[in-house]
């Protein structure tokens, strides 16, 4: 009789240890600071859109951008490596020198993309663009490789912010850093003196605002931290194990971008398309960029409390769809690319029709974040190298046959692509975590009750 009350006064408990404010104080932090991140890059293309010849620089910028993605997403992936792997002092130690080796890999790359003839090839002719634009495109990725080296600094002091929850300071961070650039950009705005590497230089000073920032709040908290626990990483090789799959599904993600102003230049109007396009998935970011730390909640939560995690991932989960919705169709969207922007002209009302094809991908993409959080959870990061190459594959069918039958679309033609990519990559991913979850002893990912086979065996102990 006592062993059956404590099991059932303990499933109370932890019935009622997380609740929504927990959750909600540590999440809003994240998609707050996530937000402001695509803010930066609204502000920089706001900034570029003022310029004389205005559709020529964004797109010069999109096509340096979407390449400098590809180093930049590699680094970034070090922010959930390190809120998943590091516990002590000793395991971020390694991290620290696993971080390094990834940085000094990345800007080896990078430098001889944009110092050898490499990088012609790549913008001649993978990415098709007029050799007239190659020179400035090049500029402005000699600045942009400064940004990946800070980057990755930063992403590397988030995953230790995130794992203590003191979310609050990546807020704090891309407060100041907005602030930065927007200065900058005033600045450059009152000079007249805009080309197409005035933006990376604004993205620049960015980042190491941020950067700062964030190195000075996690060294304090790894002071704080166990020279070693029960979960210990004993070396970098452990590090790569779980790095290396998230590694080469990053790299197949990312060269979705690249491709998609590869077939945009295949278009009637490239320049128009290629604006239009960026513009249109700049704003679509702002809505996104809030819900893309659900991962984080089902890393640092999930565990113990699985239903509770589900019913709070799929009520958010919809809001980001119903808010590109009245964005695109009412005035509100019109007015804001006008006069927040500075769009105008056929460039504002292309960067509108882009806008509303990619209400598909909004309404799939925080879904697909909740199920990555579970692989990285397992530690099964291998499988999102099977689910987004799903993506890019359906992406590029997409693409194809959307510049060969439809080619007056332009812009349109990326989104549709990139939002059926997206579709298809969640289905795979859901029947494989579903089936992850099922050999776990957990319920359905398709429902809301269950009860973890973590809980189970508490219980069962009692």
């Amino acid at each position: 009789m006592t062993v059956r009350k404590g099991a059932e006064k303990m499933k109370h408990v932890r019935r009622e240890e997380l609740k929504t404010r927990t959750l909600l104080l540590f999440f809003i932090p994240l998609g707050i600071s996530a937000s402001l991140v695509t803010f930066s890059h609204l502000i920089i293309n706001s900034t570029l859109a003022r310029a004389e010849n205005s559709e020529l620089i964004i797109a010069s910028y999109a096509i340096a951008l979407s390449l400098f993605a590809i180093t930049e997403r590699l680094a970034v992936i070090l922010r959930q490596t390190c809120s998943t792997l590091v516990r002590d002092k000793n395991s971020f130690n390694i991290m620290v020198k696993f971080s390094i080796y990834i940085i000094g890999a990345l800007l080896l790359v990078s430098l001889a993309i944009a110092y050898t003839p490499m990088g012609d090839f790549i913008f001649l002719t993978v990415f098709g663009v007029k050799e007239s634009m190659v020179a400035g495109i090049k500029e402005i990725y000699k600045v942009l490789i400064y940004v990946t080296i800070f980057s990755g600094l930063r992403c590397l002091c988030h995953g230790i912010i995130i794992f203590n929850r003191q979310t609050k300071w990546l807020t704090i961070g891309m407060i100041i850093r907005l602030a930065g650039m927007y200065s900058l950009s005033i600045y450059f705005i009152a000079t007249g003196n805009i080309t197409a590497i005035t933006g990376a230089y604004i993205f620049l000073t960015g980042m190491v605002i941020e950067c700062v920032i964030s190195m000075l709040e996690a060294r304090k908290l790894v002071k704080k931290m166990p020279e070693q626990s029960e979960e210990k990483i004993g070396s970098k090789r452990q590090i790569f194990r779980f790095y290396n799959p998230l590694m080469l599904s990053s790299f197949v993600t990312v060269l979705i971008g690249p491709a998609i102003n590869v077939f945009l230049g295949k278009t009637e109007d490239i320049e128009l398309a290629i604006a239009s396009y960026a513009i249109a998935f700049g704003v679509t970011q702002l809505f996104l960029s809030f819900f893309s730390y659900i991962h984080q909640i089902v890393i640092n939560f999930y565990d113990d409390h699985e239903e509770k995690v589900k019913q709070f991932s799929l009520i958010t989960s919809f809001i980001p769809v119903i808010l590109l919705g009245i964005f695109s169709y009412t005035e509100i969207g019109r007015l804001f690319l006008h006069e927040v922007m500075g769009v105008n002209g056929r460039l504002l009302d292309a960067s509108l029709q882009v806008l509303k094809m990619f209400m598909i991908m909004c309404l799939v993409f925080p879904f697909v974040d909740f199920l990555n959080g579970i692989l990285m959870l397992h530690r099964q990061t291998k499988v999102t190298i099977i689910s987004q190459s799903t993506n890019l594959v359906i992406t590029l069918i997409v693409l194809g046959i959307g510049v060969h039958f439809v080619t007056s679309w332009n812009g349109v033609i990326g989104a549709l692509a990139q939002s059926l990519g997206l579709l298809a990559e969640f289905i795979v991913v859901s029947l494989i975590v579903n089936s992850i979850e099922k050999n776990n002893g957990r319920s359905s990912i398709f429902t809301l009750k269950g009860t973890s086979k973590k809980q189970d065996r508490m219980e069962t102990n009692l």
